[in-house]
């Protein structure tokens, strides 16, 4: 491939218009050159103050309504436990709960007895390969594959691969102006055509020299220690077939959504996937950063790339299908808390919810494929984590329409009680989140977007999985434009 051909490497405008950016990855952040100031650092505003000001009012309120609408609560009770029907739903909403606390606390005892992994000696790391995907990105791709060069891992030890999808934006010309920066440390291809991620990654994956693949999506960054970090317990676990990274947020600068989505992040893998570490079975490897043994990756590949859902291609959900097939093989998935990647996340609704239909049908593909082998003898050893964690999952499937359905007949007939009880359970469940991510972070007052995202999920958000359920079977990225 020529990618010295005039012209093909980086236009003048586009030239003109590049800065080289500056990342604080310890606040999870990416800056122009320039300065900032004072007021635009902290990025706590009368916007930011305005909208927890009324995130508490709500949520205040809500304590309120409940405490005067208790007579009512309780009428409604008494009238309910007269019939059958209701006797049952309240008996199986007090199930559910005890369920759900209980879960919670199994949780948190994981989560208190977990450890990452420490890094091992530059002499004892694995030949490492990564594979950077790349789809329209832009500069993003370029700031990441600077970003893995400059990691603190034996140069001659690591393989980086960037593979551009077929962009239609310049995408391929950031990719080859890292490679003429970055010499032979970047290996780059591009596809003939728009094939998908998956395709781009099994390009990889074939290509890839290393023991260890490493996949890294285009628009994230790394810490130097990250890699390192990925491929140490493939050394000290033999068991170990894969590893999650730790995902935070890059563009918390740029919009509400993201800020809001960083606490959720904290929660979901520092808390979540470090607890189902413990049990050697993390459910996904996120694509931001995913750690795979490349022998496990072999013995799946081609199950992988010619998978099938109701007779269609897969062409969503990869990261959760590789987790799959290598949890199948009999392999332990873990999580590394001290490997950081920070990645672009939506800033707009419209993407937002997309991303999510996309994660949603992958889980309800995903659910019924580990289904099929988690309760088998898939493994040696303990196989009861694997199972609470799955059977977890799909109580969150099955009850999606029971509750969709009980929550609008209850906003009909009783939209008060409905309002105050949902904002009641909001607080308490958001102040677990808030706590969490205030304990992990020098800056408590971001743990407050935990309130503000639970409404804004809650509200807008609760269709995601339903919708999902009944669009399983469509492909398509949604996001990719």
């Amino acid at each position: 491939m020529n990618y010295m051909k005039d012209n093909s490497i980086v236009s003048k405008q586009m030239a003109k218009q590049w800065k080289p950016a500056v990342y604080d990855v310890n606040a999870g952040e990416k800056r122009s050159d320039h300065t900032v100031s004072k007021n635009e650092e902290s990025n706590f505003g009368p916007k930011e103050y305005g909208i927890f000001g009324a995130t508490f009012f709500i949520l205040f309120a809500s304590v309120f309504g409940v405490y005067m609408l208790q007579p009512d609560f309780d009428a409604l009770r008494f009238q309910r436990l007269d019939s059958i029907g209701g006797t049952f739903l309240i008996a199986l909403g007090i199930f559910l709960a005890v369920v759900a606390i209980s879960f919670l606390i199994f949780l948190i005892v994981l989560h208190r007895k977990y450890k990452p992994i420490a890094s091992v000696s530059d002499d004892e790391l694995p030949t490492c390969t990564i594979i950077v995907p790349a789809y329209n990105e832009g500069q993003l791709v370029y700031d990441t594959l600077h970003s893995l060069a400059s990691s603190d891992y034996p140069e001659k030890k690591l393989q980086i691969i960037a593979i551009d999808d077929g962009s239609k934006d310049n995408t391929f010309a950031w990719i080859q102006r890292a490679k003429m920066e970055l010499g032979d440390r970047v290996e780059i291809y591009q596809q003939p055509k728009n094939m998908g991620k998956r395709h781009a990654l099994y390009r990889g994956f074939k290509l890839g020299t290393g023991e260890i693949f490493i996949t890294v999506d285009s628009d994230s960054i790394v810490k130097k220690d990250t890699i390192r970090n990925m491929a140490s317990p493939f050394v000290t676990n033999k068991e170990c077939g894969a590893v999650a990274g730790n995902v935070r947020v890059l563009n918390t600068k740029k919009a509400i959504i993201p800020r809001m989505l960083n606490v959720s992040f904290v929660f979901s893998f520092e808390f979540v996937r470090s607890a189902q570490s413990m049990l050697g079975t993390v459910m996904c490897t996120p694509g931001a950063l995913s750690g795979y043994r490349k022998e496990a990756v072999m013995n799946c590949l081609e199950d992988w790339i010619n998978q099938t859902f109701m007779g269609q291609p897969s062409d969503i959900g990869e990261d959760r299908a590789m987790t799959n097939m290598i949890l199948k093989q009999g392999y332990h998935v873990l999580f590394q808390s001290n490997a950081y990647v920070y990645t672009d996340t939506p800033v707009r609704y419209k993407n937002l919810y997309k991303m999510f239909i996309r994660w949603e049908r992958s889980n309800v593909r995903e659910n019924i494929a580990m289904s099929q082998f988690a309760f088998k003898n898939f493994r040696q050893g303990p196989k009861w984590g694997a199972r609470i964690l799955l059977l977890m999952q799909w109580k969150k499937v099955l009850l999606s329409y029971p509750m969709m359905l009980l929550m609008l007949w209850t906003v009909f007939h009783y939209p008060l009680m409905f309002l105050s009880s949902t904002l009641v359970g909001i607080l308490i469940f958001s102040s677990v989140q808030a706590y969490f991510f205030a304990s992990k972070n020098s800056d408590a007052k971001e743990a407050f977007w935990a309130y503000s995202y639970s409404i804004f999920y809650a509200f807008s958000l609760f269709w995601i999985t339903p919708y999902a359920i009944a669009t399983a079977g469509r492909r398509g990225w949604l996001t990719r434009g």
